[in-house]
């Protein structure tokens, strides 16, 4: 079970790395690693088992943030109309966009900073994502709104970028161009 003493923290260099290519198909090993990231994200969600094993609450978590710089991805999030979404992914990639961007309104955070960053953070409002899922079935998502936003946060540590780095650094809190705000 993965735990927070499992998750590197900023200022680690795999964080800043490019992950490479899940070999397919993957191995039992990249399987129950995927599996294991997409149960932490559940399990931190529930109040009483993040309690208990000192789970800080995440939606999603990139295989970069426990020290594996491969290209999967767990996310598990309600959209803005409680509808559920959860995935295991291997080798996620963002195939198209829209032009439009959008911002969560509270900022973003992640599990591997332990300080609050103010900021918005722009991210496009629509993407669409091809990747290959646990059972390795070749999926393509249209991602819109909030989910769009996490998939894009959990893929750019693919890429060894950090949130943070998106943030206008002269005005924080200026509110991206633009931009739909996205609330949480």
């Amino acid at each position: 079970m993965i735990t927070m003493k499992d998750i590197i923290r900023e200022g680690h260099s795999t964080l800043r790395g490019v992950a490479a290519e899940v070999a397919l198909p993957a191995s039992e090993e990249d399987k129950e690693i995927l599996h294991s990231m997409l149960q932490y994200v559940i399990n931190s969600q529930d109040p009483e088992l993040a309690e208990q094993y000192d789970l800080r609450p995440g939606v999603g978590l990139a295989a970069p943030q426990i020290n594996i710089s491969k290209r999967m991805i767990a996310i598990h999030i309600q959209d803005e109309k409680g509808i559920q979404h959860s995935y295991a992914l291997f080798n996620p990639k963002i195939i198209s966009h829209s032009v439009e961007k959008s911002y969560l309104t509270a900022g973003e955070g992640c599990l591997s900073v332990d300080r609050p960053i103010p900021g918005y953070v722009p991210r496009y409002s629509k993407i669409r994502v091809r990747a290959t899922t646990i059972d390795g079935e070749e999926i393509e998502l249209r991602l819109k709104g909030l989910v769009a936003i996490v998939f894009q946060h959990e893929i750019d540590h693919l890429n060894g970028v950090m949130f943070y780095d998106h943030i206008n650094k002269e005005q924080p809190l200026q509110e991206p161009e633009n931009a739909v705000p996205v609330e949480r």
